[in-house]
């Protein structure tokens, strides 16, 4: 699809505020599974990821996924969610494996939009992919493809949770 025709149809799409998908019925707990490749950030700048653009300040991890795709994680959030994988040491460039930490993911039956963070960068997934909450207010999408490589869907007994 050319890239006129993908603006005329996230014109149309449903545009999602700060979802809590805790509250979401139809929301699923996901845990991502995925070794990365990582380069930080010397300076400010952005990154085009496939669902849109992200913004990164210096220190930030530049992350390649397993499946190609790209995106930025802010410094703080990153050394809490990624281990260095040997030979690479904490805080150096080189291989990380996520964290397994359960999240909160829900299936799009439409094309929609939805910002990283409050007043952060705006990302645009198509109907069938997947919107992620990571905590709340911090979101992502995850292309379906990509979803069923990397996540696994988990089953979080409520009555231990809470939620």
């Amino acid at each position: 699809m050319d890239q006129t025709m993908k603006r005329a149809e996230y014109s149309q799409c449903l545009k999602i505020g700060h979802p809590n998908l805790a509250e979401d019925s139809e929301a699923l707990s996901a845990v991502k599974d995925e070794t990365v490749c990582v380069a930080f950030a010397d300076g400010a700048g952005e990154l085009v990821s496939a669902v849109g653009t992200n913004r990164y300040s210096p220190g930030d991890a530049l992350i390649t996924g397993s499946t190609g795709d790209r995106w930025s994680v802010s410094r703080d959030r990153f050394d809490v969610k990624y281990d260095p994988q040997p030979p690479t040491l904490r805080g150096q460039s080189g291989t990380y494996r996520n964290r397994p930490a359960p999240v909160l993911a829900k299936r799009m039956n439409q094309a929609f939009t939805v910002s990283r963070t409050a007043g952060g960068d705006c990302l645009r997934g198509d109907a069938g992919d997947w919107l992620i909450q990571y905590s709340p207010g911090d979101y992502g999408i995850v292309e379906q493809a990509r979803f069923k490589r990397v996540y696994r869907l988990v089953t979080v007994d409520k009555e231990t949770t809470g939620k």
